[in-house]
């Protein structure tokens, strides 16, 4: 398996406090890679040092054999690393396709005309099943399709890897179900590794290939879904019985 990203040792204080401390991990090629933890546990933390939202005191951010550590988000997102974020933030007064066009834009692209831009943006609203609303304005959205439009413009910007902040979060089942089969059909078709912060367990258990735990900064544990349900530590620190 090939590694496409990788943490090594990151470490970052707030106040003198541990946000995370000392936290390797290694992502693969394709994979869907789960990361779970009680709130507070560092998860938000990493994302951000993964992407260059913050810096690490410590540590250091490996990117397709590239030290990526430090350099600012929109750097990052043009080497091919994407985000959506927990909550999503459109530009609320563009529509659809213009906060998509943005994404390629700005994204890992060769410089690209107006007409590209656009000609992508199309195809990924379609992708995530917004095309009929190519023209509504982004504050109009519901939460489920702020989330679609977050996703649609990350792809737009041609990643190698998404890092995605609970994309399921706040959704009802019929909806996890479908944002679910959205995740895998990216991953199949666009050969996009995601790496997955969420808080809905059974739509990460079933979907991950490994789940990552963190717990107060630190790694908990690693391993496959069904590993990771059956771990006591786990379990008392997070789970709780019959969650899984």
């Amino acid at each position: 398996m090939t590694i496409i990203l990788e943490g090594k040792s990151l470490t970052k204080y707030f106040g003198g406090l541990p946000a995370v401390r000392d936290v390797d991990f290694e992502i693969g090629q394709g994979e869907i890679v789960g990361l779970i933890g009680p709130n507070g546990a560092g998860k938000t933390t990493l994302f951000n040092i993964i992407n260059g939202v913050l810096k690490p005191d410590r540590g250091r951010v490996i990117f397709r054999g590239k030290d990526i550590t430090g350099l600012k988000p929109h750097t990052v997102c043009k080497l091919g690393m994407a985000r959506t974020l927990q909550v999503p933030r459109p530009f609320l007064n563009l529509s659809l396709l213009e906060n998509v066009m943005s994404g390629a834009i700005f994204g890992n692209h060769n410089t690209i005309a107006r007409s590209k831009a656009e000609e992508i943006a199309y195809r990924m609203l379609e992708v995530v099943g917004l095309n009929h609303k190519h023209y509504v304005i982004a504050k109009n959205l519901t939460l489920q399709e702020r989330k679609k439009l977050e996703l649609a413009r990350a792809l737009a910007s041609n990643p190698e890897i998404i890092l995605i902040d609970e994309y399921v979060g706040g959704l009802n089942p019929a909806e996890v179900k479908e944002a679910m089969e959205l995740l895998q059909r990216i991953r199949k078709e666009y050969k996009v590794t995601i790496f997955w912060v969420e808080h809905v367990m059974r739509a990460v258990m079933q979907l991950a290939d490994r789940v990552i735990v963190l717990n107060q900064g630190l790694k908990l544990a690693e391993g496959k879904p069904s590993e990771i349900a059956q771990d006591s530590r786990v379990i008392e620190a997070y789970l709780g019985g019959g969650v899984v």
